[in-house]
């Protein structure tokens, strides 16, 4: 895709690239769709046009990505001659993106959800064959199955969730800047009657090639720029509509964290995961000077959907105590569709590796059966007491 070349092109590839570090590895970092990391001196007004495949991999990837980026342009562009306003169109594309995921992101959360109820007795194997990791992967393995768990269910919404945030970062940096998108709005040599565009003349029919096509302004806000409340060194400036947004996103990551209150069986993994999930909204903070608004935006209503699905399924999870507080209404609160664990078999064990004795009494039939009874009856010439 020809896309026009912004003076910091580069950094939003940088902050995909930190997303793909905190664990969606599958993501590759690419640059948006036709954006250039050299800047130009003085960049000459280009329209937008798709993206034809290069020998480098970022062109390559501009040409995969190029469908996407498209569809997702069309319905902006459709939901904003509806509207009339570019944040509305913006809040109604994401709404109707999620809506369309929900059952992807529900059997992510209730497979985050089981994971957690069987932590103990994941911990129980991990104790009991300590030091051998054949025997704790293939007992965890066997727990899985009999439990119904896939602990691979919730990477898939993660790496989708990625994939659509690289062309909507597209969308929003280049789709609202662009004097003439309408190559991107033309399907089978068909242009669709879709883009109001406000910088031609109506008299004249001239087109302003300083400005863009679709208004990029609602609400005092430039969507298609960086939104910054004030400038601040390093990071170039505090965006208070990055900052709601890593709120948010703490908010929603403390829900579905493993309880930090496990006792003394908690593993290490576990405080892993919760130092990362914390650590992603930081990084959305100091990317609020580099960032197009629209797309802090497109990821607040993603938050707060996803609060919204997983305060149905787990409730307020490990919110609360937040500081040492909790609400009443926190207190013995029941989700709207609470996840189980569906039931071991009619033995109360799992099948497969998990079937060592656990108590005491068990532990001593099971090595009672393990000693041979002396025979008192023939005995070898050798044994006879003469």
């Amino acid at each position: 895709m020809k896309l026009p070349r912004p003076d910091r092109a580069s950094l939003g590839p940088i902050f995909l690239l930190a997303v793909v570090a905190l664990g969606v590895a599958a993501c590759a970092p690419v640059t948006a769709p036709g954006a250039s990391a050299v800047p130009t001196v003085t960049p000459q007004p280009t329209p937008l046009l798709p993206a034809s495949p290069g020998a480098d991999p970022v062109s390559l990837l501009a040409w995969l990505f190029t469908p996407v980026f498209q569809v997702l342009f069309i319905l902006l562009a459709v939901l904003n001659k509806v509207t009339g306003n570019i944040a509305i169109a913006i809040v109604l594309m994401t709404l109707i993106i999620r809506a369309l995921l929900i059952p992807l992101f529900r059997s992510q959360t209730v497979s985050q959800r089981r994971m957690q109820l069987v932590q103990p007795e994941l911990r129980e194997i991990q104790r009991r064959y300590k030091g051998d990791r054949a025997r704790i992967s293939e007992a965890q393995m066997a727990l899985y199955k009999e439990r119904g768990i896939n602990p691979a269910a919730g990477c898939l919404p993660l790496v989708l969730q990625m994939v659509l945030l690289i062309p909507m970062y597209s969308v929003l940096r280049d789709g609202l800047t662009n004097y003439d998108p309408s190559a991107m709005v033309t399907i089978l040599g068909q242009r669709l009657p879709i883009l109001d565009c406000t910088n031609v003349d109506a008299v004249t029919g001239a087109v302003n090639k300083s400005l863009p096509c679709i208004n990029p302004s609602a609400f005092g806000v430039n969507w298609g720029q960086p939104e910054i409340l004030f400038p601040l060194p390093v990071i170039g400036g505090l965006s208070l509509i990055a900052v709601i947004s890593s709120l948010l996103q703490v908010v929603q990551s403390r829900m579905v964290m493993p309880p930090s209150n496990q006792g003394q069986g908690q593993d290490q993994a576990a405080a892993v995961q919760r130092q990362t999930m914390l650590l992603f909204p930081l990084i959305t903070i100091f990317y609020g000077a580099f960032l197009p608004a629209g797309l802090f935006l497109y990821w607040i209503v993603t938050t707060i959907f996803s609060i919204v699905q997983q305060y149905l399924i787990v409730g307020w999870g490990s919110l609360f105590p937040l500081f040492g507080w909790t609400p009443r209404f926190a207190v013995g609160h029941t989700p709207r569709f609470p996840v189980a664990v569906p039931a071991a078999d009619a033995t109360g064990k799992p099948s497969g590796a998990i079937t060592h004795p656990t108590t005491s009494i068990e532990r001593a039939a099971s090595a009672a059966a393990t000693v041979r009874s002396r025979e008192r009856g023939r005995q070898g010439r050798r044994g006879r007491r003469r």
